[in-house]
């Protein structure tokens, strides 16, 4: 992994922003201007960073990002990726390197939009990871994907549900708060590097003694994604399925000591 020369990261930072991107050169630009807009009229993030997980763009990712501009005390780290190794890897990247007291995981696309961040806060506090839901009121779906899209996406969720997390409706809505120890401290030990990533890290964080609470967000279906539903969705299934195991057997891993003192986002 490569990691691009930036200034040191502040003392106290409040927010990190981890965004895995693959590609994104279209999309990117729009994404980071909007979450520095956010972040400026919200003034209690700051200050805060921005760490894009370029994993392994053959477009002009890199660049793009770092063409846009930010307000003070918003400032970007970019993190590469010499190959491509999947979003679950570039999460893993994203956490290990993330200092912020909270830190939020959103997709480059912002599905959910950047203003659902105060949403997920309002639900935030002790040891909580707060996950932006499209099940909790389908009411807030702006744009819907595609009817088979829809009923994979629920099939797999329903198989979340009986395998690993009792309770959790969507997983997979790209727009999550952690605290930030538990964050670094998931980083460790996160091995899944496709897209069941999601799944694991919650269910390692409940199995560490956080609550999972889940909320309401508005969100839209954006095209160009890069799941590809069927291959993807065998994939998810079998590493799922190897989760579950884990989780049965008892072998899912102790937290390791932690990295970072808690503090309060």
């Amino acid at each position: 992994m490569r990691r691009e020369p930036t200034t040191p990261a502040p003392e106290e930072t409040r927010l990190s922003v981890v965004i895995p991107a693959f590609d994104e050169e279209r999309r990117l630009p729009p994404t980071l201007e909007l979450i520095g807009a956010h972040l400026e009229r919200h003034r209690h993030w700051l200050p805060a960073e921005i760490l894009l997980v370029d994993d392994g763009s053959t477009d002009g990712t890199p660049r793009v990002a770092r063409s846009v501009a930010f307000p003070a005390g918003v400032r970007l780290e970019l993190l590469r990726h010499p190959h491509n190794l999947g979003k679950g890897a570039a999460v893993r990247t994203g956490f290990s390197r993330a200092v912020g007291a909270a830190v939020l995981l959103t997709d480059a696309d912002l599905a959910a939009p950047i203003g659902e961040l105060e949403t997920l806060a309002a639900a935030a506090g002790g040891r909580t990871v707060v996950i932006g839901s499209r099940a909790v009121d389908r009411s807030l779906i702006e744009t819907r994907q595609p009817l088979y899209r829809d009923v994979m996406g629920r099939t797999f969720n329903l198989a979340v549900r009986v395998l690993a997390l009792p309770g959790v409706a969507d997983t997979q809505c790209g727009f999550k708060l952690f605290p930030g120890p538990l964050a670094s401290d998931l980083a460790v030990v996160q091995r899944i590097a496709g897209f069941a990533y999601d799944v694991e890290l919650l269910l390692l964080s409940r199995h560490w003694g956080y609550r999972v609470r889940e909320v309401a967000v508005r969100w839209r279906h954006v095209e160009a994604s890069r799941v590809q539903a069927m291959r993807h969705s065998r994939q998810m299934l079998v590493e799922l399925l190897a989760l579950a195991a884990r989780r049965i057997t008892g072998r899912l891993p102790a937290r390791p000591p932690s990295r970072r003192t808690p503090t309060a986002p």
